[in-house]
């Protein structure tokens, strides 16, 4: 058994962590308060393969998998999770061609999307519906060659800024439940669609999210995904590779409390001894270390096991669960740690404590994990 990443994923890592440091935390602050999206950021890191770069190279990917892709998340989120978003989930809704679309979709949407030329999304929250997704109630009724779709999401990363989206609709209303749904690739500029950005967000400010109205929306049913009443599947195989994603987020940012945890329990001194001498620091930083180690083995593993052709999405639910609380765990620990200085801006660790929240929330509560290892360990 080797624990050791191939060079080649190393040197992956290493360059990831690097543009981070170079291109990312510069301006980290600023577009938290600005709510600032970074398109030239984006632009940047495709540049250097790390948009999509789980995409084989034939669509004009980097090809590192879904290890690969788990590193490059882990390096932007240890620096900034907002501004690393506008990266790493600049092709949010790609998952869902490449895996089920026809070769034409995949040559005509991937490339663009890799090279940074193009964003897409994901438009799959409701309203009234988040994890609940069989609530889920835009409609897309066929009309000659086309679909007229009707209804609202709420939620969507990349909303006002992707070129196009993928729709989950449905388009079987009396089927079972299962079978109800498709997806389809609608194009932002496609009359009667309504595109509103959500301010106030408590964390992940730089990345963007808005609420999306689509009234009477045309589009051709060759835009289909897959088969026409698919889409419940598609989107939990969606799911269950974004949630490897989400966990490795939270394995960057936790490693990234723990760093600042540990170089302020350096530097900050009490009662004349280094912060770091008195045990309830150690405690704190040795429970978060801790955490941190056994999560990054659930990421690596739940991705590996993916590339390896042997699926273990029980592991990526496992991660999520476990990395949403990893991330809130520990950047309440380094915030903590400062002490006052935790609690103003001046200090990285109250931003990441802002962000971290979110990795409980999206891509499937930690509720809704309970319930989906739940289900795995009572089937054996």
């Amino acid at each position: 058994m080797d624990f050791e990443l191939p060079e080649e994923m190393r040197m992956l890592q290493d360059m990831a962590h690097k543009f981070a440091q170079a291109e990312i935390a510069p301006i980290a602050e600023e577009c938290d308060k600005e709510e600032r999206y970074t398109p030239e950021i984006r632009k940047k890191g495709a540049e250097n393969g790390l948009v999509c770069a789980w995409v084989p190279e034939e669509y004009g990917g980097s090809g590192v998998g879904i290890l690969g892709n788990a590193l490059v998340t882990e390096q932007v989120s240890r620096v900034d999770m907002g501004v690393g978003l506008n990266v790493v989930a600049a092709g949010f809704g790609c998952e869902a061609i490449y895996y089920f679309g026809t070769e034409e979709q995949k040559k005509k949407y991937l490339p663009p999307v890799c090279r940074g030329d193009q964003v897409s999304a994901g438009a799959y929250t409701e309203p009234n519906a988040g994890t609940d997704v069989a609530g889920y109630g835009t409609r897309a009724v066929k009309d000659g060659s086309d679909y007229i779709i009707n209804g609202s999401k709420m939620f969507i990363t990349n909303g006002t800024v992707c070129d196009w989206m993928v729709c989950q609709c449905i388009t079987n209303p009396d089927a079972k439940t299962h079978h109800k749904f498709s997806q389809t690739i609608v194009p932002s500029d496609t009359p009667g669609i309504t595109r509103t950005k959500i301010h106030g967000k408590m964390g992940i400010r730089a990345s963007d999210t808005a609420e999306i109205f689509l009234e009477d929306v045309r589009v051709p049913q060759e835009n289909l995904i897959g088969e026409e009443g698919k889409g419940f599947h598609q989107l939990m195989h969606f799911f269950d590779i974004t949630r490897i994603m989400v966990a490795a987020q939270a394995l960057g940012i936790s490693q990234g409390c723990l760093d600042e945890a540990v170089k302020y329990s350096k530097e900050r001194t009490a009662f004349g001894k280094p912060l770091g001498a008195f045990q309830i620091t150690m405690q704190k930083l040795t429970e978060m270390a801790i955490r941190v180690e056994a999560l990054r083995n659930l990421v690596y593993k739940a991705a590996w096991s993916v590339d390896s052709g042997h699926p273990d999405f029980h592991l990526g639910a496992m991660a999520k669960y476990y990395g949403g609380q990893t991330a809130v765990f520990c950047a309440n620990a380094a915030v903590e740690i400062h002490g006052g200085y935790g609690y103003i801006e001046e200090y990285k660790v109250q931003k990441w404590y802002r962000d971290a929240k979110i990795l409980e929330l999206y891509e499937g509560t930690k509720e809704a994990e309970i319930m989906t290892i739940g289900k795995v360990l009572q089937s054996r």
